[in-house]
């Protein structure tokens, strides 16, 4: 079993999300460090992006902080290896927008994501019918050495010791919504890789007041044809909306309050580990 595969072993688990580079770089490590040994499954990893046209303004603006504060692709990806180095073993998946894959080279960038120990993909702009490009990279980095590439990019290789058993592909996660027509949202399932990324409400990403009183049909819909598993996010904000979306999926992903608890507090470290814990307790 990979990492994603083992993560889903005791369901539902808590996916956070957190942007590297926010409020700066080496808290953001310090602060994904702290979601993950204090009871986040899988960690949504974001890079930033100048227009990330999926968030609402919470990230938005976490982001283009991170982007001022001198954020990169090459510098994310090493920020990844150094939490392998640390002992993190949690899947962390990428999630970013595809224009600055595009200009790091679609090949490089998923041999140096592999090497640094990322566990797959999520590209908000990417949709199915136009991520052939991106497949074809993901199989031709699974079938060559990638290290000496990875190590002229500035990319140190984490210990084996902390790297997942991945003999396939990394997966690209992909999303569905609840205005997937149902013909498409049965090829998405059917295909899918990894996990689903079920969006729960139509709009960008942010947190409401209540969830979705469609949430569990809509579930149900997507289990029709998947076989992976189904977690939703966008507009989960609180412990008790985690715990009601958690009876119905195997994932509850949280990430504008996040962002915005951490952020905003004096001691991110300190606040993403009671957020953690917060979560990880109420769906348990």
């Amino acid at each position: 079993m990979n990492r994603i595969e083992s993560a889903f072993a005791n369901k539902p688990i808590f996916m956070p999300y957190f942007p590297l580079g926010y409020p700066d770089l080496d808290t953001s490590i310090d602060v994904i460090e702290a979601l993950a040994k204090n009871g986040a499954d899988l960690i949504e990893v974001g890079l930033s992006f100048s227009d990330p046209l999926a968030d609402g303004p919470v990230i938005q603006r976490a982001t283009q902080i991170a982007l001022e504060k001198g954020i990169t692709v090459r510098k994310s990806l090493a920020a990844v290896a150094e939490l392998r180095r640390r002992g993190v073993t949690v899947p962390l998946i990428l999630m970013g927008y595809f224009n600055p894959m595009l200009a790091y080279g679609l090949e490089k960038f998923v041999c140096d994501a592999r090497e640094a120990g990322a566990d797959g993909f999520i590209i908000p702009d990417l949709p199915l019918e136009e991520a052939g490009e991106f497949e074809s990279a993901l199989s031709g980095a699974t079938q060559q050495g990638s290290e000496v590439e990875a190590q002229a990019n500035g990319v140190n290789r984490p210990s084996t010791t902390l790297r997942s058993a991945q003999d396939g592909e990394l997966p690209l996660i992909q999303m569905l919504a609840p205005t997937s027509p149902n013909e498409r949202m049965e090829a998405i399932a059917r295909n899918a890789k990894g996990f689903i990324y079920l969006v729960s409400v139509t709009g960008v990403t942010g947190a409401r007041a209540s969830i979705s009183d469609g949430l569990g049909d809509l579930i149900a819909r997507v289990r029709e044809h998947a076989s992976v598993p189904v977690c939703v996010g966008f507009g989960i904000g609180t412990p008790e909306q985690a715990k009601q979306v958690g009876a119905l999926a195997d994932g509850v992903i949280v990430g504008s309050a996040c962002v915005k608890t951490i952020g905003e507090n004096p001691n991110p470290v300190e606040a993403a580990k009671e957020f953690a814990r917060s979560f990880r307790n109420a769906m348990r």
